[in-house]
């Protein structure tokens, strides 16, 4: 017979597998992975961006449609504070979320920064967590010409990020 988790320590592992959701779903959104992004919400989740409001499902299609207009992009997340009250959990992320994304008309690349907080609320559900619900707040944004200075292919000895399973942190985590 096992002996039961201390609840500090149970509390702990909640607020853990919480905050890991909310890793996971920017790693999916930069790596452009929707079963990576499907696999954080519960079937019947939500998201509030703002320009999208509607079922998770739904969402997943949607982001991936607006990240396929960008060439880059990079969610940086900060603070995180995770409040749980038994199978249910509320949480607020900061994200810094950066995009590199083509100039009109093709009159050269610019790079934009958002910053916000999601206010995500989680459900434990048959002893897993995932998202119920997503809200994401914005406090500031800017853009401005991209000065990237990395020439991508004069520069093939580089490991750079790719979207997708072509990632070099894939087979990091698989093991291949």
């Amino acid at each position: 017979m096992t002996a039961p988790l201390d609840p500090r320590v149970a509390l702990l592992l909640d607020k853990i597998a919480c905050t890991e959701l909310v890793h996971r779903l920017a790693r999916g959104i930069d790596r452009c992975d929707a079963d990576l992004v499907r696999a954080v919400f519960h079937p019947d989740a939500t998201d509030d961006h703002g320009m999208y409001q509607g079922t998770a499902a739904d969402f997943v299609p949607w982001v991936m449609e607006v990240l396929a207009g960008m060439r880059r992009t990079q969610h940086v997340i900060g603070n995180v504070l995770i409040e749980v009250d038994g199978d249910k959990a509320k949480g607020e992320a900061y994200f810094i979320a950066h995009h590199h994304i083509p100039g009109p008309d093709g009159a050269g690349d610019n790079f934009m920064v958002a910053a916000g907080r999601y206010l995500d609320r989680f459900e434990r559900r048959d002893g897993e967590w995932r998202i119920s619900h997503r809200h994401a707040v914005y406090d500031w944004s800017t853009i401005a010409p991209s000065t990237d200075m990395w020439d991508r292919a004069a520069m093939p000895g580089y490991p750079f990020g790719e979207r997708g399973h072509a990632d070099p942190s894939y087979p990091h985590f698989t093991g291949a």
